[in-house]
């Protein structure tokens, strides 16, 4: 049987319950540690009694690794398998935001429900049409055919003192009120802000947007992922 056949034939054997596994043990693995049960449970908002049941049928597939009361980590077709899905979740918010006028608040839950039905051939129509866009409308980077991806670490807004200026990568995008209250911030991919001060304790910080001066949460400064003027 032909290689890329075998390949097309694997894709299709992934559920959907099994692509959010992979791709939400992805994102976990980002931020540089092995996924625990309670950290996959979390992220899909479901039970940890039934992560567990999950986590031994990916490994029994070879998608991931597990070690016992040190989580799991993908190998490397369940990493591949990942980087897949997300590529089609990302472009069809690019798609929906540019093409059908989508706000970007609304596009992340509705590519959640359209990426496992799309198939591949229609996602890279898409991707075709949109020239190949390299980034979501959130600013996340958008892995490429072969499975590549950017996964430079950068820094936070909240990791910012006082004088500094930065400009806007990207930001969180699973929470649609996160998202329109950064709009009414006037905080988006692409703007430059510079930090005016921080308030001790945990407060808000201040920071000029243009040439208006606004104030963040900490929590919501956290989730904003920068890049120091100068350097991008």
């Amino acid at each position: 049987m032909p290689a890329r056949r075998r390949t097309a034939e694997a894709r299709t054997e992934l559920t959907a319950p099994v692509e959010d596994y992979l791709k939400a043990i992805y994102e976990i693995e980002r931020a540089g540690t092995a996924a625990l049960t309670n950290d996959i449970a979390a992220r899909l908002a479901i039970a940890p009694a039934s992560v567990s049941g999950m986590v031994r049928r990916l490994a029994r597939q070879k998608l991931l690794r597990h070690e016992r009361y040190h989580g799991v980590r993908l190998t490397a077709a369940g990493r591949a398998a990942a980087l897949r899905t997300l590529r089609r979740h990302r472009i069809l918010e690019c798609y929906l935001a540019q093409v059908l006028g989508y706000d970007w608040d609304g596009v992340h839950a509705e590519a959640e429900r359209l990426e496992h039905a799309a198939s591949d051939e229609l996602v890279e129509r898409m991707a075709a049409a949109l020239g190949d866009p390299r980034v979501d409308p959130h600013g996340a980077p958008i892995p490429t055919r072969d499975g590549t991806i950017d996964e430079t670490r950068h820094r936070t807004l909240a990791e910012l003192s006082a004088g500094a200026r930065a400009r806007v990568l990207r930001m969180a995008d699973e929470d649609a009120e996160f998202l329109r209250y950064l709009a009414d911030l006037g905080i988006r991919p692409g703007v430059d802000v510079t930090v005016l001060s921080q308030a001790p304790f945990d407060g808000p910080i201040s920071v000029r947007v243009g040439r208006s001066a606004r104030q963040i949460g900490r929590n919501a400064a956290e989730r904003i992922v920068i890049v120091l003027n100068g350097t991008a």
